[in-house]
């Protein structure tokens, strides 16, 4: 059995989503979200993001963590650097879980769940449920874009000897 985090770094949102499966077929996968406030002190809610993931992962165990590779755009760059900051709580997270883990660019996610490097937030979510056949639109995005990591690291690992 193969288990697969996908974290999609945020500061109001950070999606997880899991992927579990067997060398052939997706067994099972959830998906969800950890909120903050935005009426609260940053380092009050990059603590809440840090230990909830910490909690989780320790309590999944999962063979391999997927994180979204962080990028800043030059219109905003006090958003890539909060990005990095969250970022960087997550990492700390899974390096004290004690797990395998790996960044990956959102466009390299893209490509592979969608086949289009460019797919916006809602046709990226279509591809991801209907690959896991799940009826439902998934929401929020951030935990959409969570299992859209999971997946790919999933496909990932599996090919793996």
């Amino acid at each position: 059995m193969i288990k697969v985090v996908g974290i999609d770094p945020g500061l109001a949102g950070t999606g997880i989503g899991i992927v579990q499966g067997s060398q052939r077929d997706i067994l099972g996968y959830s998906f969800g979200s950890i909120a903050t406030e935005a009426k609260d002190p940053i380092p009050f809610r990059l603590n809440k993001i840090y230990s909830n993931i910490l909690d989780f992962l320790c309590e999944q165990k999962p063979d391999c963590v997927i994180i979204e590779d962080i990028y800043s755009l030059e219109k905003y760059p006090e958003s890539g650097i909060m990005l990095g900051k969250v970022s960087g709580i997550i990492l700390l997270a899974v390096y004290k879980a004690g797990l395998n883990m790996e960044e990956i660019p959102v466009r390299e996610v893209k490509k592979i769940i969608s086949g289009n490097g460019n797919a916006d937030k809602h046709q990226m979510e279509r591809a991801i449920r209907n690959q896991l056949n799940h009826g439902q639109p998934i929401r929020p995005f951030h935990a959409s874009d969570a299992l859209g990591l999971a997946l790919t690291g999933y496909y990932r690992y599996k090919n793996r000897p």
